[in-house]
């Protein structure tokens, strides 16, 4: 990871959840208060998705606390925000999502260069013996790892 990049939240279960197909970096339309908030990283990902709805991407459900110092120029903590994405991206996300099974997740959200960027991947649902499968491998990594180091 470069060293202009602060990553600020991520979405750990999105990689358990889902496949993780394409991901897309997108800006965000923030209010001032919100940037504040996530530079001091008051940021959740945890029930956040998001909606593409052909000529706009929106991420939706995601939690960033208000700021204290704001005061009553505070903004809602749950409100929908608009991604910044170019044509042909969210053109893409639109193709995609219209497939069965197949969704727009957000995995993390940084700040590069001073602006909040979120991380988005284009996900198809895993299904509960992948869900196993990826349980037992890592498992067996950790144990081998426990061996190593008994070594």
């Amino acid at each position: 990871m470069p060293e202009h990049i602060k990553i600020v939240a991520t979405n750990r279960k999105a990689g358990f959840e889902y496949f993780l197909l394409e991901r897309f970096e997108a800006g965000l339309a923030l209010q001032g208060s919100e940037i504040k908030s996530i530079r001091a990283g008051q940021v959740s990902l945890n029930e956040a998705y998001v909606e593409v709805d052909g000529v706009n991407a929106w991420l939706v459900e995601a939690h960033i606390a208000p700021y204290v110092q704001a005061n009553r120029f505070n903004h809602d903590p749950k409100r929908r925000r608009r991604l910044l994405l170019h044509k042909k991206e969210i053109r893409e996300l639109w193709n995609a999502v219209r497939q069965k099974g197949v969704t727009v997740v957000p995995t993390r959200v940084y700040l590069k260069e001073g602006r909040a960027k979120l991380e988005i991947a284009i996900a198809k649902g895993k299904k509960l013996y992948d869900k196993r499968e990826a349980i037992a491998r890592r498992d067996a990594e950790r144990e081998r790892e426990r061996e190593m180091r008994a070594r």
